[in-house]
């Protein structure tokens, strides 16, 4: 019988996966891949789409050759209502072994996704940003704006931090969330003149930052906007910036902002890393990010990991948990025959404080999260 897969959830994530080994992992997995040795093999991901839904299922497998890593990223995401208690993205991340080909890990994409592109945001900031950077502007409010500004606070010193979003509570809610201090702005144009660096990681269709208002020398960082036909920064901005991309097939493929405005690319960003490309650092600069260097996360998350015990087995994990789902199904079949067959449960206090406890009981697995994560 084949070895069950070990199950690495958010918050494992969240504790393996620091800034300080991701950061030159996907600087070293980011320069292979722009040398195309055959090293770092990464395909333009596969897009599923759910007109119905307004969404949109990607797969983005990756191999690293020379260390014989191979891994997938599933991703969802839609166009969702302003109301909706739902994420924009789901993700979730497969670790396969290469020779074999049978699964050996099932990590948390989410956390994967949200520090893997604010990192790789962060590596093009450090390279393509003006000498003198003093203020930082956020557009957008969701987990990308968050992880982006944890990562950015924790590399650079900005004196100044805005953020914008299309609904000002959610702006607020970000501005309380975060540690230190963040000006909310009303409109994009209050949030972005005279930054020195730009974040936009909206869910936009349409352009949200315009050229004109961005200041000459300023670097951008364009993380939403993943759709040929989507776009985040308007023709302005796109033909008079300097253009680097994490992946020229990828950008020219995917990124309605490269698509629609015609703006040709300059260089990849592990064109610079390999001295390829120079970083042209005086003049604006745009970074158009869609999700490469998947792998470097393996790498970063297998490094910690080595130093970590693991509380059970994959194996004993999952039996345990089969279990568990099996006592639930006989607490529910106990349940139904009390409700049918007791008189005591006329009581409809009592009757919905069973309930309760039984719903408890069914659903929630948080009792038993802690055989899937790390001592």
């Amino acid at each position: 019988m084949a070895e069950l897969p070990a199950l690495i959830g958010g918050a494992a994530v969240e504790r393996l996966l620091q800034v300080q080994d991701l950061v030159p992992r996907l600087e070293a997995a980011m320069a292979s891949f722009s040398r195309r040795s055959g090293e770092v093999v990464q395909p333009v991901r596969t897009v599923l789409p759910l007109h119905k839904y307004k969404g949109y299922l990607g797969l983005m497998p990756a191999y690293i050759a020379h260390e014989d890593i191979l891994a997938t990223k599933m991703v969802s995401f839609y166009l969702r209502d302003a109301s909706s208690p739902l994420p924009a993205h789901q993700a979730t991340v497969l670790l396969f072994d290469a020779e074999r080909g049978t699964l050996k890990a099932v990590m948390d994409g989410k956390a994967i996704t949200d520090k893997r592109t604010a990192a790789i945001s962060a590596i093009s900031t450090r390279l393509l940003k003006p000498a003198q950077a003093d203020v930082l502007c956020i557009l957008g409010s969701g987990n990308q704006a968050a992880s982006h500004y944890e990562v950015f606070t924790q590399m650079f010193a900005f004196k100044e931090v805005r953020v914008w979003s299309r609904r000002s509570e959610r702006a607020q809610s970000f501005a309380s969330a975060v540690q230190g201090p963040v000006t909310v702005c009303s409109t994009v144009r209050e949030a972005v003149q005279g930054a020195d660096v730009i974040i936009t990681a909206t869910m936009a269709t349409e352009p949200v930052l315009q050229g004109e208002w961005v200041k000459l020398g300023a670097h951008v960082n364009a993380v939403g906007a993943c759709r040929p036909d989507w776009r985040e920064l308007d023709d302005a901005l796109m033909r008079s910036a300097v253009l680097y991309v994490d992946s020229r097939e990828g950008a020219n493929q995917e990124s309605g902002d490269i698509i629609l405005s015609g703006a040709e690319v300059f260089g990849e960003l592990g064109e610079v890393l390999n001295g390829a490309k120079p970083a042209l650092h005086e003049k604006t600069t745009v970074f158009k990010s869609l999700g490469k260097s998947r792998l470097a996360v393996r790498k970063a998350l297998g490094h910690n990991r080595s130093n970590t015990t693991w509380t059970h087995s994959p194996q004993i994990c999952c039996s345990m948990l089969e279990t568990c789902w099996t006592l639930r199904q006989t607490v529910l079949g106990l349940f139904l025959y009390f409700c049918l067959f007791h008189s005591h449960f006329s009581n409809f206090s009592l009757m919905s404080s069973y309930f309760l406890f039984f719903s408890f009981i069914y659903f929630d697995f948080s009792p038993f999260s802690f055989l899937l994560e790390p001592t």
